[in-house]
């Protein structure tokens, strides 16, 4: 295996973008999605970056020291040359480094993903076909729909309540796989809470109704 799979915390990390095209644009909005405090450092930022205010766009060039607090880097211009001076100064303070035009070069790379509310599915080749990761990536998406969100949000929601009220955690592992048997994501997508909390009470007793589990809009 080529990669350690890994899902990284961002969150509050300082995490540095340098090139605010296209590329850039990609890496910062994935990184602020992911909670982490994006910096983007170039001369021009695309339309979308000037419109986010919780992204902090610096207008200059690259410099070395702009990685001081970095925890990790995107090297995201359209300058190879600049793109391996950014990663071969990451690479000398320990910062980890994806370079945009190099991957194979890079510290990390990033996997076609399919993300339904807490459901993250990752999926890469190791680089040697990302034709083949995107068109699993789509079969993923016509395979999971939105149902699966909601049902993560019904588990965590049961896992709170039954830690609240002092259930035993080491009894819960036969209620969630009993749960995942059912197939509630099917009856998410049919909208059958009637099923829905049929199948609650007949595993967890009264008490646990979808609707007041996962409140709807």
């Amino acid at each position: 295996m080529k990669y350690y799979p890994i899902f990284l915390d961002v969150r509050d990390r300082d995490c540095l973008v340098v090139g605010g095209g296209e590329v850039g644009t990609r890496k910062a909005m994935g990184l602020h999605r992911s909670g982490a405090r994006v910096r983007v450092i170039s001369k021009v930022f695309s339309q979308k970056l000037e419109t986010i205010s919780c992204i902090c766009r610096v207008c200059k060039s690259y410099e070395p020291g702009d990685l001081a607090t970095a925890f990790l880097v995107f090297a995201a211009t359209d300058n190879r040359g600049l793109n391996e001076q950014i990663q071969a100064d990451a690479s000398a303070r320990s910062i980890l480094c994806n370079s945009a035009d190099a991957p194979g070069r890079s510290d990390f790379i990033l996997p076609s993903v399919v993300q339904r509310g807490d459901l993250v599915c990752a999926v890469s080749t190791s680089g040697a076909s990302p034709a083949l990761a995107k068109k699993i990536r789509k079969d993923l998406e016509q395979m999971l729909g939105q149902e699966y969100g909601d049902f993560l949000l019904l588990m965590g929601s049961i896992r709170k309540k039954l830690l609240k009220e002092g259930h035993d955690p080491g009894a819960h592992k036969k209620i969630f796989n009993a749960l995942v048997e059912k197939k509630i994501p099917d009856l998410i997508a049919a909208n059958d809470q009637t099923r829905i909390d049929s199948v609650l009470l007949e595993l967890l007793g009264p008490g646990y109704g979808y609707q007041r589990l996962v409140p709807q809009e």
